[in-house]
């Protein structure tokens, strides 16, 4: 069995959390880069999931998608970055060994989650560009609460696999975790048995969710262009293609990082690299995610100036 050590061994209660870097000065500059960022990333999807709720011209698919994607932003950063901060600024690094659990398993259960919820906003927007008269028709509010809670249900049943068998490992010598937060292949390295099965199961579960939704949303994108192909205006390819940038470019921005990270072989396993790397799905892209979806979206914009108390804009 995976999960019983033997009996002469110690089990782990805590893991320290080494960080990035041991130096007081060089953490409080990162301190307060890292506060920034993380003020920043709530902030700025706390205001689209305001806008979206105030307004009702923004009660619609996209904007219904595009609000729990803010809400799966502000969750999985606020998972990892307040405790950072705090070991930014103290002495001890520690995390016990069920706060690492959990940890691990809510961070990865959002991450998952926002993986698949990628294809259903791709799904969308294939549907109101391929089929701009049945959009609301096809997207219906039942079909949406339904694709949403399906990546909800996904997300936390194969994190929950994730997790189980990461910490299921027996844990009994070292217990500094190379990392600022407890991510499954850093803790992993530390289990004092072979890890070789455990991390096939980990590859095949990146396959469904990671290899699966890129290539779903990749073919969505090439019925999505050879559709706007088709249009003889070019101010119709021009809107077309400005329609899906936004969602091409925090897509990039999630999957490129995160596709290194879990899917590359354990022996080019690089600590210092990963944590560095895993800043980007992290926290960079909860922070690009609001400023590319309100500076590119004029209707976003309108509703901002509407709640300041505009009521007459020109776009």
């Amino acid at each position: 069995m995976l999960m019983i050590p033997g009996q002469n061994q110690t089990r782990v209660s805590e893991f320290i959390l080494v960080g990035f870097s041991s130096d007081p000065k060089t953490n409080s500059i990162l301190f307060i880069v890292f506060l920034l960022i993380y003020l920043s990333s709530v902030m700025g999807n706390g205001l689209i999931i305001l806008l979206i709720c105030l307004d009702t011209h923004l009660h619609t698919p996209m904007y219904f998608f595009l609000c729990i994607l803010a809400m799966l932003d502000m969750g999985y950063v606020t998972t990892t970055m307040p405790q950072m901060l705090v070991h930014l600024l103290v002495k001890s690094q520690t995390i016990s060994f069920a706060g690492c659990w959990i940890q691990m398993y809510v961070f990865g259960a959002l991450a998952t989650t926002e993986s698949t919820y990628f294809v259903v906003m791709a799904y969308d927007r294939y549907v109101a560009i391929c089929y701009p008269l049945r959009y609301t028709v096809i997207l219906n509010w039942g079909l949406c609460t339904w694709l949403a809670a399906g990546t909800w249900i996904c997300g936390f049943f194969f994190s929950l696999l994730h997790t189980f068998f990461t910490m299921s490992l027996p844990y009994c010598g070292p217990n500094r975790v190379n990392h600022y937060f407890c991510e499954g292949p850093s803790v992993r390295s530390l289990a004092c048995m072979d890890t070789h099965l455990i991390e096939m199961v980990d590859q095949v579960l990146s396959v469904f969710l990671v290899v699966a939704p890129i290539s779903l949303i990749v073919a969505s994108y090439i019925r999505i262009a050879m559709a706007i192909l088709k249009l003889k205006s070019t101010q119709a390819h021009r809107k077309a293609f400005s329609t899906c940038a936004s969602h091409l470019t925090v897509v990039t921005f999630f999957y490129g990082p995160s596709t290194y990270i879990y899917m590359k072989p354990n022996s080019s396993y690089s600590p210092e690299r990963d944590k560095q790397i895993s800043l980007f799905y992290n926290a960079f892209t909860a922070l690009l995610n609001p400023l590319v979806y309100s500076l590119r979206n004029k209707d976003i914009k309108r509703a901002f100036l509407k709640v300041i108390g505009h009521s007459k804009v020109d776009c």
